[in-house]
């Protein structure tokens, strides 16, 4: 099962939220899942940087490929948005701060 996971991005520090990211993924992977991280595209951008707008629609065109999604706490306008787009295709999401198991 792919899962995509969203969470804040540009909110606070952007170094311990890719880490948050990456964590997460490893614990999925551990459990058998196949985690896609959006936030490794922050490596990406220091090389070659790209407008926002191309980000948004990069992880959106990799959001419709997954199976589910896993919402990280904190702020995040562009978490919010990954969530309600998985939402109109149907797809389930998880919510860290509650604790809910992946199925």
């Amino acid at each position: 099962m792919k899962v995509y996971i969203a969470g804040p991005y540009t909110k606070g520090d952007v170094a311990a939220n890719v880490s948050k990211a990456i964590t997460a993924a490893e614990n999925l992977a551990r459990h058998g899942y196949t985690p896609y991280i959006p936030h490794l595209t922050h490596f990406w951008h220091l090389i070659y940087q790209h407008e926002i707008d191309f980000w948004y629609k990069y992880d959106m065109e990799w959001l419709e490929t997954c199976d589910c999604v896993l919402r990280l706490e904190g702020e995040s306008y562009g978490a919010d948005a990954e969530v309600k787009r998985a939402l109109e295709l149907g797809k389930k999401v998880y919510f860290e701060d509650i604790g809910e198991e992946l199925e």
